[in-house]
């Protein structure tokens, strides 16, 4: 659980509980829109209690907001990581003031794309994570050679990934068959060490391209570029809660 510090300046407080820029909350705050226990303030450097102070803008009460919610269209050649040495983390893409406190829910390999979330809400991120909740996660993928109904029956069976480990069941849909490429939707509902690219290394291909769409009732947001992140919506947020039950 994040522990807040007592007490924190205004414009901070309002960045952290609505959905604005550092700059537009001091403009806020400045044009009189913030009120603090009946008195508007016009301080952005004004320290508040996020437990004690009622804090209203534009005549609204604001309910801080405890944790955090990204979504991140992650790129490839970026590590799924809060610190690293010698690569580009996910965390380095982030430009808010409380990124140091998240962290990504899972990981996506260095060279695999598509959603991703970040949150510092570690109970819901194990609740995600957790094998018995059977979250699914789907994937495009773009794989070497022809794939048919054999796939599609092997996948459904479980695969053998090797190091003495077994897949659960997964649904292959085939989107495209080749000679040379195929485009497939995978949908799996564990998240071991490379496991797409292990699946369909067990069935005698290769992993071309793969990019994540969706976790739970999550779903990758398609007007997010590459690189971009944006905070979760209240609906999805809330589907998503429900959905880990």
């Amino acid at each position: 659980m994040v522990i807040m510090a007592k007490k924190t300046r205004l414009d901070k407080f309002l960045c952290d509980s609505l959905n604005m820029t550092r700059k537009e909350a001091k403009e806020s705050v400045k044009k009189g829109k913030v009120v603090v226990n009946g008195e508007a303030i016009k301080k952005p450097e004004y320290k508040v209690d996020a437990e004690q102070d009622q804090v209203e803008f534009d005549h609204k009460l604001i309910q801080f907001e405890q944790f955090h919610y990204l979504m991140l269209h992650k790129p490839q050649g970026v590590v799924s990581a809060t610190k690293d040495h010698h690569d580009q983390t996910v965390l380095d893409l982030i430009h808010e003031d409380y990124k140091d406190r998240l962290f990504p829910v899972g990981r996506l390999d260095k060279d695999t794309e598509g959603l991703l979330l970040l949150t510092d809400d570690g109970m819901l991120a194990h609740e995600l994570l957790s094998p018995r909740k059977h979250v699914d996660k789907v994937y495009f993928a773009k794989v070497s050679g022809q794939f048919g109904e054999n796939e599609i029956a092997r996948f459904k069976e479980g695969l053998d990934i090797g190091n003495g480990e077994k897949s659960k069941q997964a649904r292959l849909q085939i989107l495209k068959a080749d000679v040379q490429e195929s485009e497939v939707l995978i949908t799996i509902m564990e998240g071991k060490f490379h496991q797409v690219k292990r699946m369909v290394k067990a069935v005698g291909s290769e992993v071309l391209y793969l990019k994540r769409l969706s976790m739970g009732s999550l779903k990758l947001d398609e007007e997010l570029k590459l690189g971009e992140y944006r905070r979760l919506t209240k609906a999805e947020l809330q589907e998503l809660k429900e959905h880990r039950r």
